[in-house]
């Protein structure tokens, strides 16, 4: 699995999972999907992902914004992308510098873009 290519994507809603999984593969990622912010925390202690890719509102539990705070303290510069339908507003209290957030709903190719720009280090990018 090619380190540079690998996403961790956070969603709570099985359906959204599955069609950005799809998505990110069609686009040529590796993607690892996790439903709960508990299972994502487990995955970024035992795996290594250029990017990170997650909901805001998981559950109970650790929120998008403590997995994204989490994953920054393994990989500071790993890139990150919020995806919300109601937490826009405390991004810039609660998100991660350098991060990006995508308001629901958004074009997938919007997305697979933002991801692969950052990853490029596309510092052109915009929410």
């Amino acid at each position: 699995m090619e380190f540079s290519r690998r996403i961790l994507l956070v969603e709570d809603e099985t359906f959204i999972r599955m069609f950005l999984t799809c998505a990110f593969r069609d686009a040529g990622f590796t993607v690892i999907g996790s439903e709960t912010g508990a299972n994502a925390l487990t995955e970024l202690e035992t795996k290594n992902f250029a990017a990170l890719v997650t909901d805001i509102r998981l559950g109970v539990g650790p929120s998008g914004w403590d997995v994204a705070h989490f994953a920054r303290q393994r990989r500071p510069h790993m890139a990150v992308i919020y995806m919300t339908g109601d937490s826009a507003a405390d991004w810039i209290s609660e998100g991660v510098p350098t991060s990006i957030l995508m308001q629901k709903p958004f074009a997938m190719a919007r997305l697979v873009t933002a991801v692969a720009n950052l990853l490029k280090g596309d510092d052109q990018l915009s929410t």
